[in-house]
């Protein structure tokens, strides 16, 4: 029995001892006694382990235990239950019952929403916790996979490498992140130049309607199954079961290096001759810069130059002293190994290292945070680059700005493929970040008005018309469909908003799966779009 096998039986066991099944409010009452009567349903028993109202006694740790961001702790706004289902048709029940009772419905399958959005709501809801339904099915003779939406890319990551050394995925750095929120946004990590999007990489999918239906692709039709892979599915459209996948070839060996400058050693002009060659490099090489703060000293910012390489030293080299020579790499800096143990290195872990610390879902050191993104089509200049570093030091709480370069093969995919628009004359992706310890809203607001005047400093470098974003990099700063509905939307669907739109008004015309910023109705948006 693997490690996630046991840490579910034993959570099983503790809920079955210590759960209550006495609901403090009669909607929550209200709404067991729906799920105990409908088809397919299971015991009361089994609802006093799966679904856990504020009074039972293990309801804090199962709320707290996957949430990366200890800033929504102090919320009211909790859901009334956390239902663990095993099944669709205890989905398909609770979306019933939810709408019956005039509840909402957020989904969490890794809980590393940026804003917390299946933690939090204004009105009354259930969270379904995906966790549990978390199945992989490798198949190597079409080089495929099914995944449940609850999987994390750890999980997804292990699985895949137990069943084959030649085979990966491209998708992001963390391996707690749930697979469904993961692609439901697009999804980049360290083969993006190669491969592209997660969602690029789906090719079916199961998903349940507001009225509780079960579709593949073929039933759901091309439009909404268009939608779902970038689009916002979990939020906006239904809830995504599973996605069938398509498994992409990695050599045996990979290469990868992180080289660390200060701006005393030049990593102004580096970054600065970075920005010029990053997304012409050979797509077979990722490299992406983090720099953040170290002090209260602007030559205290460091610069690190991460990368990966689908081949070995002795092909990077040559590429490298060709291409990017300023950052003087040599064999020494680089790192052999597979391309399993490269996601352990990107997630912070040592070659050597076992694999099995990628099932890990719950991340043990935790801060509160903000971020936001842009991406940059002109290369930045250099005296606006030393307004960053200056700006990153007056933050006394680590702030960090991560580079990630696009080129190879984001360039040759359509920006209407799928939702995800940000494709060929985007050089990079910017996300900022600031992290702090401190807990009470007073450091909350100044850590956040430290990273929106830093926001602001950069709008003159980077996309606009609109000022773009990244969906999995969620910022509800951008606007909120009670708020300003076309300025989050365009930000991050640019052109496919509105047909994200026509979509969620034929399959969802009530608007039961919604939150802040979930597709809106479009009636909802302005005529003129």
């Amino acid at each position: 029995m693997g490690c996630l096998a046991l840490y579910y039986l034993a959570l099983l066991l503790l809920l079955v001892a210590l759960s209550s099944w006495a609901a403090s409010t009669p909607i929550e009452k209200s709404f067991r006694g729906c799920m105990l009567s409908q088809p397919g349903s299971y015991s009361q028993e089994y609802y006093e382990t799966a679904m856990l109202s504020s009074t039972s006694s293990l309801y804090s740790q199962v709320l707290d235990s996957f949430q990366q961001n200890p800033r929504w702790l102090n919320s009211t706004r909790k859901p009334l239950l956390i239902m663990t289902p095993l099944n669709e048709s205890e989905i398909q029940a609770a979306i019933f019952c939810s709408r019956k009772l005039g509840l909402q419905i957020r989904v969490r399958s890794g809980g590393h929403d940026y804003e917390g959005l299946s933690y939090l709501c204004e009105t009354p809801f259930i969270m379904i916790d995906l966790s549990r339904l978390n199945s992989i099915q490798i198949n190597l003779s079409d080089e495929t996979a099914w995944v449940q939406s609850g999987a994390t890319l750890g999980e997804l990551y292990y699985k895949i490498a137990k069943e084959s050394q030649i085979h990966g995925f491209p998708a992001g750095l963390c391996p707690s992140v749930g697979l469904g929120g993961h692609i439901s946004g697009g999804g980049f990590g360290t083969m993006v130049r190669k491969y592209g999007l997660a969602a690029d990489q789906v090719i079916d999918a199961f998903l349940i309607d507001v009225n509780g239906r079960l579709f593949d692709r073929e039933k759901m039709g091309e439009d909404l199954f268009w939608a779902i892979r970038g689009g916002g599915g979990g939020g906006s459209f239904g809830v995504v079961l599973a996605w069938k996948i398509r498994l992409v070839r990695v050599p045996p060996i990979v290469t990868v290096f992180n080289i660390h400058t200060t701006l005393k050693e030049g990593a102004s002009e580096l970054i600065h001759k970075w920005q010029y060659i990053a997304h012409k490099l050979h797509e077979d090489l990722f490299i992406r810069v983090i720099a953040q703060n170290n002090g209260g000293k602007p030559e205290r910012v460091t610069a690190s130059f991460n990368s990966l390489f689908l081949g070995g030293v002795d092909r990077l080299i040559p590429l490298m002293n060709e291409s990017f020579p300023e950052l003087g790499l040599q064999a020494k800096d680089c790192i052999e190994l597979s391309w399993i143990q490269s996601a352990l290195y990107f997630a912070g872990y040592q070659k050597g290292d076992p694999l099995e610390l990628l099932l890990d879902r719950i991340t043990t050191y935790k801060s509160s945070f903000k971020a936001k993104s842009d991406f940059v089509k002109e290369p930045i200049p250099k005296t606006a680059l030393e307004g960053v570093w200056k700006r990153l030091v007056e933050e006394e709480a680590l702030a960090l700005l991560i580079m990630d370069p696009f080129g190879g093969k984001m360039d040759e995919i359509s920006e209407s493929e799928v939702p995800f628009p940000h494709r060929k004359g985007n050089l990079y992706n910017i996300q900022y970040m600031v992290k702090w310890d401190e807990n009470g809203i007073g450091a909350s607001k100044r850590h956040i008005r430290w990273i929106i005047r830093l926001y602001r400093d950069m709008a003159s470098y980077v996309s606009s018309s609109p000022r773009a974003a990244y969906f999995n990099y969620r910022d509800l700063d951008l606007g909120t469909n009670k708020l300003n509905t076309s300025a989050w939307g365009f930000k991050y669907f640019k052109g496919n908003f509105k047909r994200l739109a026509q979509i969620k008004t034929k399959v969802d015309p009530q608007n039961f799966f919604s939150n802040e910023q979930s597709i809106p109705l479009l009636s909802s948006l302005p005529t003129s779009t």
